[in-house]
């Protein structure tokens, strides 16, 4: 573990979506449609399709280690208070999961947190992490809170570059 993680949030009342709204109809018009987990159906199935995607993604994540098995990671992601499927958004080719950005509703503590943003090797550069943030940024306010708060390794410097084009700034918490 590194001794310093990136640390940053962003406030939801300063975000700026029309600034980002491109990314999202790029995507559109590519034919990536832009769905929740809530709108697509919390199943079991697109649980595991979403364990599948977030395995794939993560392990390009610096000192990531060995990803969850998936009781682990239901355990650990969904089987918790915090999930909500309405704070995952997937990025959708047709029927192939191509990204995901994952949120989860901390509210108790005045933030939503972005668990995890990734994509698909052959989907990258084409600005869809973005497109999905943006897209997310509704989950925020539907929470009730005005602050999104994430952490990355120091080494992951595309994600920590992306979250601060968006706005995000360097933050100190417990």
């Amino acid at each position: 573990m590194p001794d310093r993680w990136v640390k940053l949030e962003l406030d939801v009342n300063t975000f700026d979506a029309a600034r980002f709204d491109r990314y999202v109809k790029r995507c559109q018009d590519a034919g990536i449609r832009l769905i929740t987990m809530a709108e697509l159906g919390d199943t079991p199935q697109h649980q595991r399709a979403l364990y599948e995607l977030n395995k794939e993604c993560s392990a390009d994540i610096p000192g990531r280690g060995e990803f969850y098995t998936f009781d682990e990671y239901f355990e650990c992601r969904i089987d918790v208070p915090s999930y909500d499927p309405r704070g995952v958004v997937i990025a959708l080719d047709d029927d192939t999961w191509c990204g995901l950005a994952a949120t989860s509703d901390r509210r108790a503590t005045g933030f939503v947190f972005n668990e995890m943003t990734g994509v698909r090797s052959a989907y990258r550069s084409r600005g869809l992490s973005i497109a999905m943030k943006t897209f997310g940024m509704g989950f925020a306010r539907l929470c009730g809170v005005d602050r999104i708060r994430t952490i990355h390794h120091p080494a992951n410097r595309s994600a920590i570059g992306m979250n601060r084009r968006l706005g995000y700034i360097d933050a100190e918490w417990d």
